[in-house]
């Protein structure tokens, strides 16, 4: 790891964090020492030159500040159709004065809410950039679902983005649902500036027993942006937690994606798609652990890639000792439109129990020539009959959005990337 890198991360950076969470970022700074950033001699990121990238891209290692935003640039980014709350955040900072439809929600900002046990989901040794985050993010919120309650819309989660008096944007975010909740999150990032930054964010999900927790993401940044996300979500008895992430841009994103599955009849789904073009590349590393007998996982991502664009996948599952009467599955295919294109993918299965239902696997090819052959045949124009297979391909992902409307904006998104960009 650069020396340079390193110092400028920690001289003056970790100072204008806001005041608390001591311990915790004690905690974070010594693991992150430990760590150091990872290069491409570390396992997990052996496909991902991120640290290289940072130190080739990013000049002013500082925190990028806040920035206000009128509520006419918040209203014209939410996607249509939408009804629910909107939480507003400004370089991972909440913005309260922006929030619209908040009247029935229970949050607040994390330095209003010292007594947040921030590590315990997201484990620093894990990961070097969580470490990071713990040790120096300056913004967050605490959302809190009570015990029994149904938040029939679902709760968007909108951060604008932006390089200004530095470059580092470090977002916390700690969500709990209590027992027989339901919730849905949307999370979605806006880019607001053309120069390099580097987003760093954390998440941590707590679903108590019975909770439905959904959690969709579309990751839409600026082609010089790089990102780096470790969502980790505990799950008890009876809850179940589904994720859908959409990446579509940016220079370099990292997503870490983590499912500890802690009681009986708990269920994790995982779904992904990533659309790249360009030197775009994204890299979805998945882990889900199943500790106890009787529960349930299900893992689907689909990546199309073009021009010189690159996709990683990298799921592993552990099956504990335990944890009979497993259910896991996991699949990853890809479809190269190009001779530049270029994908890692490696399912991993870890096995330690005997009773289990276990199955992984990976496909990359090109599109398919006789279905393509098939649809010119019956008048359908070559560009539009690679546009309806490739649709194809990816609409089974966006079929496990259960929000009508932005599973509707999620499949514009899809036919827009796909009609003007492959």
């Amino acid at each position: 790891m650069s020396t340079l890198i390193k110092q400028n991360l920690f001289e003056g950076f970790l100072e204008s964090s806001f005041v608390g969470f001591e311990k915790s970022r004690e905690e974070g700074k010594a693991s992150f020492l430990s760590q150091g950033l990872p290069t491409l001699k570390s396992e997990e990121y052996k496909f991902t030159a991120i640290t290289k990238k940072l130190e080739q891209s990013l000049s002013n290692l500082n925190a990028a500040k806040p920035f206000d935003l009128s509520e006419e640039e918040v209203r014209e980014v939410i996607p249509q159709g939408f009804e629910g709350a909107v939480l507003v955040f400004s370089n991972g900072h909440l913005l309260k004065n922006r929030c619209l439809d908040i009247n029935n929600l229970d949050f607040s900002s994390l330095s209003e809410k010292p007594e947040t046990p921030i590590g315990s989901i997201a484990k620093v040794e894990k990961d070097a950039f969580a470490a990071l985050n713990q040790a120096s993010f300056d913004g967050g919120v605490f959302i809190s679902i009570p015990k029994k309650e149904v938040v029939e819309k679902p709760i968007l989660l909108l951060s604008f983005n932006k390089a200004n008096e530095g470059e580092i944007i470090s977002p916390r975010i700690w969500i709990e649902a209590g027992d027989f909740a339901e919730v849905t999150f949307i999370s979605h990032s806006i880019n607001k500036s053309d120069k390099p930054y580097f987003v760093n964010l954390v998440s941590e999900v707590k679903g108590g027993l019975n909770s439905q927790i959904r959690y969709y993401r579309v990751q839409n940044e600026g082609e010089n942006a790089f990102e780096v996300s470790n969502i980790e979500t505990n799950l008890l008895q009876d809850s179940r937690f589904t994720s859908v992430t959409l990446s579509l841009s940016g220079e370099m994103v990292r997503n870490n994606l983590s499912l500890n599955l802690l009681g009986s009849n708990s269920e994790g789904n995982m779904y992904g798609i990533y659309l790249l073009n360009g030197k775009t590349h994204v890299d979805n590393h998945t882990n889900v652990d199943h500790t106890i007998p009787h529960a349930e996982s299900n893992e689907l991502y689909k990546g199309i890639l073009a021009d010189q664009s690159r996709g990683v996948f990298n799921g592993k599952i552990f099956v504990r000792q335990d944890a009979q009467k497993t259910n896991a599955f996991q699949q990853n295919n890809n479809i190269l439109l190009s001779n530049d294109a270029t994908v890692n993918t490696k399912p991993q299965l870890e096995i330690w129990a005997d009773d289990v239902k276990c199955s992984h696997g990976c496909t990359t090819g090109q599109l398919d020539e006789e279905a393509l052959f098939y649809l010119q045949a019956r008048g359908i124009d070559k560009i539009q009959a690679k546009g309806l297979l490739l649709f194809a391909f990816a609409g089974e992902v966006l079929e496990h959005i259960e929000n009508e409307s932005f599973r509707e904006y999620c499949i514009n998104l899809v036919q827009e990337r796909l009609g003007s960009k492959f």
